[in-house]
């Protein structure tokens, strides 16, 4: 656990100004989790994926999602080996420890289900035959705003697969005039050296995974989803997989500020990242991610806080 602000404190200076984000990641991958970062162009999505994997010292791949990329594309295929007289399996780039899918929702549905047995089961079946993945696995994806241009909206089958969804938005003016005055944040990660390894990423995660949750942690967990399926004005609810997801992350979220038990705030500290990207709205409105963002703050006013 002594690794963890070193860890934070190698990523915060290459994604300047954004720790909250940062933290989030960082829990998302302690907790075993898929990571969607969605944003404008041009805000440190591709960056940050990038050096989680420096500073975490995983092998990565990344993956330019576009409207032609094909699921062999990402998977791998089998070829025929004719000295052999025998189909032998190429893998695909989905085979490393972080799978950077960038622009993920450029990508047609085929090819963004392609990950849906990778992103679960942690293993891919490729005519009839499991490989299994590589440990640690992660996906980190990053997504434009869905009201650009040649873009798919990922299907909630696929969303409800990622851990958590982050932002990291404009810098503010202070951090702005940094990067304007300092090197590229390219030649920075270049520079930055790995503060962990595999072995002891998933060291990590045993330790989150041992965080101490109580009852009453739990009856608090079970109420906010219990919320978000009841509201007339919410089709779409979290999953039992969401809650899961949102006690693994509370857990990591907990080891972070260096505690071996779950208080609640832990769990309101990763709400928002773990539910917004979860819920469906019953009908469309002009600004969704805002309906969805005052949607879960009513959520978490209206149900007791355990004491």
């Amino acid at each position: 656990m002594n690794a963890l602000p070193a860890v934070l404190r190698a990523l915060d200076s290459v994604i300047l100004g954004k720790s909250d984000a940062l933290r989030l990641a960082l829990s998302c991958l302690m907790a075993r989790g898929h990571l969607l970062i969605e944003d404008v162009p041009g805000v440190g999505k591709t960056t940050l994926a990038h050096a989680l994997a420096q500073v975490l010292g995983l092998g990565w791949q990344r993956v330019q999602f576009t409207s032609d990329l094909l699921p062999a594309d990402i998977l791998g295929v089998s070829v025929f080996d004719r000295a052999a007289q025998r189909f032998e399996f190429r893998p695909g780039p989905v085979f490393t420890q972080l799978l950077l899918a960038d622009e993920v929702n450029r990508a047609s549905p085929r090819t963004q289900s392609a990950l849906l047995e990778a992103m679960e089961e942690r293993q891919v079946s490729v005519d009839g035959v499991t490989h299994v993945l590589p440990e640690p696995f992660f996906v980190v994806a990053t997504q434009n705003p869905h009201e650009q241009l040649g873009t798919y909206a990922l299907p909630e089958s696929q969303l409800d697969r990622f851990l958590m969804r982050i932002e990291l938005g404009y810098p503010d003016a202070r951090h702005e005039r940094q990067l304007l005055g300092e090197e590229d944040r390219r030649v920075v990660l270049e520079r930055t050296a790995a503060v962990l390894d595999a072995a002891g990423l998933m060291t990590l995660q045993r330790q989150a995974a041992a965080v101490h949750v109580a009852p009453l942690v739990l009856d608090y967990v079970q109420a906010l989803v219990a919320a978000s399926r009841q509201r007339p004005d919410i089709r779409l609810g979290l999953s039992p997989r969401a809650a899961q997801g949102l006690v693994r992350a509370a857990r990591a979220w907990a080891l972070l500020d260096g505690r071996d038990a779950v208080i609640p705030d832990d769990v309101q500290a990763v709400w928002y990242a773990v539910a917004l990207h979860r819920l469906e709205l019953r009908q469309p409105v002009e600004d969704g991610r805002k309906a969805r963002d005052a949607l879960l703050r009513a959520m978490l006013e209206s149900v007791p806080v355990p004491r």
